[in-house]
Parts: C-alpha cells; structure tokens; sequence
C-alpha cells in the first residue's frame, strides 16, 4: 500500500497510457478483419437497395409488402445484429495503421467531408401558401430545422449554412446523398384532424367508422407544433409505431379534442396525407398517444427524426446535389500523416540533443500526448484538414512547456541546488509563464469559435483540445517521470541534463 502512495501519480500515467491506447486502437486477427470488411461491402449494398425503397416510398402509405434487403443479407449471411453494430462501429470508416498476416490495428478517427467524402447538397427555400417572401428570417428558420434534423440523426460536423439570399449548403461527411434528401427534404407537417360530415350517400348504409374516405376532415387546431417529444418505438407485436407527447395547452385542446369523439375516427394527416386515422376508445387527458402507420424500422425512425426537428417553414427543392469522393481526401490523410509523423521525430530529435536525460523524458511525454489527443478526437471530433494542422501545430506547442522548465531547472542546478529541489522548483518557477501562455491561446481559439465557422471551428476545436493536453503531459507527465528518474543515482549526472557545474 505504501509503494502505491508513493507512486500514485506514475501510476495515473501508465492508466492513462493504457486507456488511451485501447480507445484509439482496436486490434484483430487479419483473418477477421477481412471477413468483416467483406460483409461490410455487401451489408452497404444491402442498405442502399433499402435507402432506394425508402426514398421511393410514401411514409406510411407502403400498400404492397416488400421484402427488406437487409432482412435478406442478415439471413444468407447470418449476420447478427451485434456483427451489424461491430461493422458499424469499428470496422466502417475505419483507418488501418499497421497490419500483417496475423494482426491488424485500426483506428476510427471520424474524418471531414474534405477527407472521407460525403453529401453535399444546395436547397432554395421557395415561396408557398404561408410564404409569400423569403426573407432571412425564413432562411434562419430552414437552418434550424435541418441543423436538428442532421443533429437528431446522430450525424456530427455537419455544415449547414446560408449561400447568396435564399439558398441553403449542407455537407455532411461519410452520408449518403440519398438518406440526406430523404431526412431533410421532407416537409413533415402533422395535423390531428377530426370528421366533419359522413359523405357516404346511401341511405341506410352501415356506418364503417374504419373507412377514413367516408369522412370530411377538418382542422382540429392541434398540430407537430404542439408536439414535445416523438419517439420510435414498437408495441408487442414488433410493429412500428411513433409514441408522441404533447406540450402547453394542446394537452388539454387534445384531452377535449379525443373526449368529443369518443366511438369516432380522429385523423392523423402528414404533409397533407393521411397516414392513419385510429378510433377513439377513451379521452386522452395526459397529452400521450401513438401514431400507427404501418411504418418500417427507418420511416418510424425517420419521422421521429422530423417531428422533432419541426416541420420546414417554407418549401425548399434541391438546385445541385453531388457525393464528394474521397480519392483526394486520402491523399491529404497520407500526407498529413507524414507531416505529424516527421514533426514528432524532428521535436523528439531537438529535444534529446539539447536536453538530453530531460528532453528523453520530454519525447515519451510527447508520445503519451499525441496518444490521449487523438484518443479525445475519436470520441469528440471530427478531423479536416484545418483540424489535422492544429493538431500538428499543437505537437510543437506541446514542448514549449517542457523547455521553459528544463531552462529554469538548468538554472537551479548551477546555483547549487540538489537535483530533487532543482526539478521542483524549476516546475514552480515556470508554471506561470506556462499557465498565461496557454490560456492566452484559449482564448485565441475561444473567439475563434464564437465567430468562426467549418473550417476555422475545427482548427480551433483541436489546437484547443491540444493545448489542454499538452498542460497535463508537461506540468503532471514529465514532472513525475523526472522526479523518479533521478532517484536513481546513475542518473543524478549534471551532464546527463546538459550543463556543468
């Protein structure tokens, strides 16, 4: 128990080490890997025959059953759901750093549209029955709708952004055009509708309450506005429904709404069409219901997705729509990947010739930092070429710290202090020339958020995030390996740190 108070911050380093390791890296049998990148290749297939189903397809109104492909691949393959989400989360867009005939490691960096390619797609907005101009409040409106119907997709460092009066931008990396045009294009207003007058003309004639065409609709005032929250979800017969909830007075506007038409249809309209319209059994005071549609698992998803985000508040058509390749986006990767590879060598290079034992220390330090950034990229953000030159940036910013305390340490030794009092009060000394320098960049990279966009928002994103780990690896990292390194007293040699006494 003593030995591990004594040495509980080496051994914070050597978690931290470990963690960061296996968050970034993820090692398979080569066998494996290939076997997985081969069913990911027919699993995508199998998701663009669906995506060309959905897209052709009128949520809700699928009268003829089709069979889903990926139904088909899971069977012929037996592919589990589990093998479906490993693709998904470890071997789709992922990088491979080093492999052999036995082992291959891979990292899932999620990369920008400039890198891996994706969707990118320009909307008009246009003028409608309720739009008769379109105005910037309109435009600002389009980008908050489709800002959370990308977000609400799970999709991150997506661009959407007003071009020249009335157009709209939208790049999103890695996407599909197809699923883009399908979740934002969509209008997805929702109307609860109640009957106004039975128009089935012959006298006498049963009254089928299930026949929704026997029945003039009319507005019942409640409508996707008033909704708080919609979800996908299935009942017990694995059929998709969306569970809703509604907020502010339409709780109650709904509870008289569904007390009125006890024993009759209330209508469920969207973008105009109806896509059920269920028999009121009760009233609904709590402000809770269901939407049936016959929906599949991705219409149900889809238009949770929607309903949440809004309806669009004016029509919009897609004016140019292309897929971004990724043949130059991996060139810039290869290259980038050069020029951090040569930075780090060449840092690592100054640093053991001009600081020697220290600037050792230093370099694995520098090791340890490059590690645990790239570790919180992979889990925070998603790399462009801006944010791949912060990173690099932050690689030499990272030692800047680790000189000015090897500096002051240097000092203290030729006044003739012992090399324990040296270490400590050369981190002392230097802390606050350290602590001033990085916050000044904070802030640098602080506006740079607040007033930049795409491009220059990842490059601050990850000089920042660089510049707080360089804080840790510097003051935390370096000072502990140095304070047990020279415990050893072969290491306690003047020369060894670069000066003579």
């Amino acid at each position: 128990m003593s030995f591990l108070k004594q040495n509980f911050r080496f051994f914070i380093i050597i978690i931290t080490l470990v963690v960061s390791f296996f968050s970034f890296f993820s090692i398979y049998f080569t066998s494996s890997y290939k076997h997985l990148k081969q069913l990911e290749s027919e699993l995508s297939k199998a998701r663009e025959q669906k995506e060309l189903i959905l897209t052709n397809s009128v949520v809700g109104l699928n009268e003829t059953p089709m069979e889903d492909p990926i139904q088909k691949f899971k069977q012929e393959k037996n592919a589990s759901n589990q093998t479906i989400k490993e693709i998904d989360t470890k071997i789709k867009g992922s990088q491979v750093v080093f492999t052999n005939p036995i082992f291959t490691v891979l990292t899932q960096l999620k990369l920008g549209l400039d890198l891996v390619g994706g969707a990118q797609l320009t909307f008009q907005a246009l003028t409608g029955k309720d739009v008769q101009e379109v105005n910037k409040d309109t435009i600002a409106g389009l980008i908050k709708v489709f800002e959370n119907r990308v977000n609400a997709s799970g999709t991150t460092e997506a661009i959407v952004q007003q071009v020249g009066k009335d157009r709209i931008l939208v790049e999103i990396p890695g996407a599909d055009p197809e699923i883009v045009k399908r979740r934002l294009l969509k209008t997805a207003y929702l109307e609860f509708k109640e009957p106004a007058k039975f128009v089935d003309g012959k006298p006498g004639a049963p009254v089928d309450l299930s026949k929704s065409e026997q029945y003039i609709w009319y507005e019942s005032g409640i409508t996707g506005k008033d909704l708080k929250k919609a979800q996908a979800i299935t009942d017990g017969a694995g059929n998709w429904l969306i569970a809703f909830s509604l907020k502010g007075p339409a709780i109650e506007k709904f509870g008289r709404l569904t007390e009125r038409l006890i024993g009759k249809p209330l209508a469920i309209f969207l973008d105009g069409k109806l896509i059920s319209s269920p028999t009121v059994r009760s009233a609904i005071t709590g402000g809770e219901g269901q939407i049936e549609g016959r929906f599949t698992a991705e219409e149900a998803q889809d238009l949770a997705v929607q309903l949440n985000a809004g309806a669009l508040p004016a029509p919009v058509k897609i004016i140019e729509e292309r897929s971004v390749g990724a043949t130059l986006g991996q060139d810039s990767i290869d290259k980038s990947l050069k020029a951090g590879i040569y930075g780090i060598l060449i840092v690592i290079l100054f640093m053991i010739l001009f600081y020697r034992l220290p600037g050792l220390i230093a370099s694995f330090a520098l090791l340890l930092y490059t590690l645990v950034t790239i570790a919180i990229f992979e889990q925070t953000v998603t790399l462009t070429t801006a944010g791949v030159a912060g990173f690099i940036l932050s690689i030499g910013m990272a030692v800047d710290a680790n000189i000015l305390i090897f500096e002051r340490t240097k000092e203290e030794l030729r006044a003739g202090k012992s090399f324990f009092n040296a270490i400590d009060a050369g981190f002392d000394r230097a802390f606050t020339s350290i602590f001033d320098s990085n916050i000044n960049t904070l802030i640098a990279c602080f506006v740079l958020l607040i007033f930049g966009a795409g491009i220059v928002r990842g490059f601050a994103i990850t000089l920042a995030i660089g510049v707080l780990v360089s804080m840790f690896s510097a003051i935390f990292v370096t000072k502990t390996l140095l304070s047990l390194t020279t415990k050893i007293q072969a290491f306690r040699n003047p020369v060894l740190f670069g000066i003579k006494l």
